[in-house]
This record gives structure tokens, sequence and C-alpha cells, in this order.
């Protein structure tokens, strides 16, 4: 059924925001069969793989060397070697003199690592896709790098392929496997002198960084490259673009592959399959390109820290405003956790993944596959976000609002918080619902809901809390009869 009440007038005043999509069809109809060029213009016209926009939910995991100190961030050896006060005191405290952050890697053991526990755990909580650290800014590699000599999880610590291990044990629970790679080295002296030489020499990225990627891609064909470290040099330096263009036009995962926005000075929030502008980046409103806000449970870091506080870790009401605010905004949700040395995952983040997985058994319809709607943020009260589902996907344009001529299924309301007296009070949904053609429904609850609109605010009288299902965060589902 169709709700396109309104629509034309709101669709027009959004200009702004909903790009000239007739130009971006025609580059798409023009590129069929033809290879992408190495520069921005072009590399920029590829369609966003659809399956990552209808994922919504991913798990990003930061594990390494760092996860040993496990002391501040993962950012501890670069800490540690600028003159950081708390990391000195540390190291003086709990190491001997001439101890090198080196020495921790045999320490990294991993003795409890197991992935198919791990990959149970991301499939209950909802997540659909996973990203791994394949390596952090320190240079140690979770794989064999054919390149990091003495400097992997193979050769010292674990002695086993972490990244191989969790590949193969996500893919066996149908989601889809990505890595995090580092495109700088703080402290590879191949880097260092390029750095020295202004970039104008390449010697880094053609010795180790591409052969690295490439290696990656060939052993492990992940689905998603989530770059970082780029801010020190431009993307010439680093060969972005033919990266980027091997990657869409003749590697093995050339159909599938997305790839994030770090890719050099100037290049966030600009080119890219999906932005990430920065960290923990949630605009709170929609956006004109395919984003996600990578957010951490444990607000202080994204490696592990032994000593972490509960007040520090997002509760599953601050987790779920992330998720549901992101995704209503036309992002995707990657929440991030720390895993330890021994290769556990905290017992903490374990509780706020699977109460997430339940609440996503219960709403989810409102997440996956969902686009945003022609509101996101409900006018009258902010506790709500709105998603709609639409009866053909738009993957040319994941985040725009729904066109006039979209046949839209379903809209849903999210709202945060249970009101006092159980009556929500909505405004955006009201002038569609003045049409009394709708049926309200609460999601996990059997039966419809009554409402009526009162100086154009819709008021729905809700159920006796103690006997709906949900706990946290409950979901209108708004489809016309």
């Amino acid at each position: 059924m169709r709700l396109l009440f309104l629509f034309f007038v709101i669709y027009t005043t959004d200009a702004k925001l909903n790009v000239d999509y007739k130009v971006v069809e025609s580059n798409i109809a023009e590129h069929v069969g033809k290879p992408y060029a190495p520069d921005w213009k072009d590399l920029d016209t590829r369609p966003l793989p659809e399956w990552y926009d209808k994922a919504k939910i991913g798990i990003f995991m930061h594990w390494g060397v760092y996860s040993v100190p496990s002391f501040g961030s993962e950012w501890f050896w670069s800490n540690w070697k600028s003159g950081d006060n708390k990391s000195i005191e540390f190291m003086n405290k709990n190491y001997p003199p001439g101890f090198t952050y080196q020495d921790f890697a045999p320490m990294f053991t991993a003795e409890f690592f197991d992935a198919d526990a791990w990959a149970s755990l991301f499939y209950k909580a909802g997540a659909k896709y996973i990203i791994l650290t394949s390596k952090h800014h320190d240079g140690y590699t979770l794989f064999p790098s054919r390149r990091s000599f003495s400097w992997n999880a193979m050769e010292v610590g674990p002695k086993r392929d972490l990244v191989g291990e969790i590949a193969q044990a996500v893919r066996k629970n149908n989601l889809k496997f990505g890595v995090y790679h580092s495109l700088y080295e703080w402290f590879n002296p191949i880097y260092l002198e390029d750095k020295k030489n202004l970039y104008l020499t390449k010697n880094y990225p053609m010795t180790k960084l591409w052969p690295d990627l490439k290696q990656i891609v060939h052993d492990y064909e992940p689905s998603v490259i989530w770059s970082d470290g780029d801010w020190e040099a431009f993307d010439a330096y680093w060969n972005s673009t033919d990266l980027l263009a091997w990657l869409y036009n003749e590697s093995p995962v050339k159909d599938e592959i997305v790839v994030n926005d770090r890719w050099g000075i100037g290049i966030p929030c600009h080119h890219g399959d999906f932005y990430n502008c920065a960290d923990r980046y949630n605009p709170g409103k929609l956006q004109n390109h395919k984003w996600e806000n990578a957010f951490t449970l444990d607000s202080k870091s994204w490696g592990y820290r032994r000593n972490m506080a509960l007040h520090e870790i997002l509760s599953i009401d601050q987790l779920l405003k992330e998720v549901v605010s992101t995704v209503s905004c036309g992002g995707n949700a990657l929440i991030n956790i720390g895993p330890t040395k021994e290769g556990t995952i905290a017992p903490i983040f374990q509780e706020r993944l699977l109460t997430l997985g339940r609440w996503l058994l219960i709403n989810g319809e409102a997440i996956y596959g969902s686009s945003p709607w022609i509101h996101q943020n409900d006018t009258y009260n902010a506790n709500v976000w709105y998603t709609c589902t639409k009866q053909e996907y738009d993957a040319e344009r994941p985040t725009s609002r729904p066109k006039p001529s979209d046949v839209i299924t379903s809209v849903y309301a999210v709202f945060l918080h249970w009101p006092r007296d159980n009556m929500l009070k909505l405004r955006d949904i009201a002038p569609y619902l003045h049409t009394g053609t709708y049926k309200v429904q609460l999601l996990g609850n059997e039966g419809t809901l009554n409402w009526k609109i009162s100086s154009g605010v819709a008021l729905i009288p809700l159920p006796d809390k103690a006997i709906v299902e949900s706990k946290h965060a409950w979901t209108l589902k708004f489809t016309q009869k």
C-alpha cells in the first residue's frame, strides 16, 4: 500500500539533501562494463553493494599486542614513547628497566581464543558483519604477513592465523567478514624514511602496505576494508585511488567489497563507499551519502583496558540510542569491543551484545533492510526515531528520503523512553494517521493500538508496560489497513 500523503511538498523542499540522482543514475549506466579509473570522480560512481546498507549492524574488534599492557588505550606504545606521564609511570611500576613494547608480544597468547564461540556471540548479538584489526598502528599483524618478519601473530605470540580463524568462523554463521588495516605504522623505519623525505618517496606503500593489503584480499577475501592511519599524508602517497581501482576492477572481491573514507588528508567524509568522517560519528540528521557510526562499548578506549569501570561502559539504553538514531539517519552502527590478550571477551561486553540481540529479535524489522523515512527524529518527542521499509529497495540512493513514486510498506517509530502515563505523543506521523486508514502495532505484542489526534499531535495509548515483551526501547509499526 502507498503511504504517499504530503510526499510532494516534503520531497520538493528537500532538494539540498536529496542530490541529483538522475545524474548519479546516468553515470552508473554509462559505467556498466567499463573499468573504474584510478581517480575519485570515477571511483565515486560505483554503486554501494546492497548487502552493506541492509546489514545495519556490525561488530568491530581492536585486538593486538596493546591488549597485553591493556592500559590507557590501543595507542599505548605511541603514548609511552611520546612521554605520556601515566604510561611512563605504569611501565616503571610494573616492568623492569629496558623492557620494550616488542617484549609484550610473546605475552599476547590468546590461549582461550575460540573463534567459533566469538562468531556465535556476534550472531546472537544480531550483527551482520564483523571487522577485525588485521593491523593497527603498531604494525603487528594478526595474520602471517609476508612483510612483517617476526612481528605477526603466526611467528610471535599466539602462533596462529587469527584473521583466518575469525574469517572462517563468522562465515559459518552467515556473517560478512571484513578487516581494519592501518595505512601507517608509527615506528616502521621504511615509513619514517618516506616521512623524512616529505613523502616524495613511496618505499613504504610499495614494499609493505600494498603487499599486505593484497595478501589479505587474496587470502581472506574480505567484504570490507576499513582503512585508518591515513592522516599524515595525502592519498597520492598512499596510492589510494590505484588500490581502490584494483579492488573494484580486478580483485577477487570486486563485486562485494566496500571501503570507508580514510585514504589520505582531505579524503574523509568526501570519498569512499561509506563515510566514517570521525570516530564515534553520529550527526543526528540524514546524510546524503552512506555512512557508519563506529563507536565503542568502553567509552574510553577501542582496545581492552583492565582498569575500565562499569560507569565507563555504555548502558544498553545508550547503546540502543546510538543504534536507532544512526539507522534512522541512514547510517550503519559498528559496535566496538576490545578482547583480552588471552582471547576472551569481557562478560560486560557479552551482556551488552546479547541484550542488543534479544532486542533485535523483537524490533529488528525496523532496523534491518530499512530506509530513512520522510522524518527522522520526531519534532514533538525527541526520544522517537523513524525508519521505513519500501516495496523496492533503492541501492543507488540508500540514504535518501522516499521519492513520491516509492511504495512504502511500513513506517516504524522507535521510542527510547516509555511515557509515564502510557500515552505516547507524536507529531510527525499525525498527518498520515489523519486519513484514518492506518493499523498501529507494538512490535512483540499482539493486537492493534487505538489513537487520536489533538492539536496536530497523535496520542497513542500504550498497553501496561508490565505485559510488553521488549524491555528497552519499543517500536510502533504503522501500516495501511
